[in-house]
């Protein structure tokens, strides 16, 4: 059985050896956004489970893959745990709306280790976090996927998805064809 737990010191030994073994919880920065995590952690370890908790968007501005800054939305982030690291997700919105800057790849991005893919780990860490989005008040959240990753399609329709287009990212992202899904809540 897994669970989205907040990350906690418990948890940080496991997640750090998933770091170590090569995993990123970040699908677009991935080797970047790893090292910054494993830096983060040797530094100061409360300081960096307190930054993945941030509903009020007090944090600092976030950097895009382009190497750009923009304003931190609220946002926080869960660690999927089945006794051990097994993944992240992350859920992040503007507050009274549901609306997202153009820079933002959707409400909802998850990461799930390679050695614990095929599992349904990302499917139901999804549904848990649908959960999460509707107390923060969302009437649906939208999650994006290359077209080439079926395997996240699976995921998002496998939780009441439904493919609501196809556009092209933000530059910062390199402006590739991305798909748009959207879950009612």
């Amino acid at each position: 059985m897994i669970e989205i737990v907040k990350p906690a010191p418990e948890h940080l030994p496991s997640y750090k050896a998933a770091l170590e073994r090569g995993w990123s919880p970040d699908n677009v920065r991935l080797e970047v956004a790893r090292r910054e995590q494993l830096a983060a952690i040797d530094e100061d370890p409360v300081a960096f489970l307190a930054s993945l908790d941030d509903p009020e968007a007090k944090g600092p501005p976030i950097t895009l893959p382009d190497g750009g800054h923009v304003p931190r939305l609220p946002s926080f982030r869960r660690w999927i745990w089945d006794g051990e690291a097994s993944g992240s997700i992350g859920l992040r919105w503007q507050k009274g709306t549901a609306e997202l800057p153009s820079h933002v790849l959707g409400h909802i991005g998850y990461a799930v280790v390679p050695w614990k893919r095929r599992r349904g780990y990302a499917t139901e860490a999804l549904r848990l976090m649908l959960e999460e989005a509707r107390a923060v008040g969302l009437p649906y959240v939208e999650i994006t996927a290359k077209p080439a990753n079926p395997a996240s399609h699976r995921v998002i329709l496998a939780n009441g998805g439904q493919l609501v287009d196809r556009f092209f990212e933000d530059a910062a992202y390199g402006g590739m064809e991305s798909l748009r899904f959207r879950i009612d809540l």
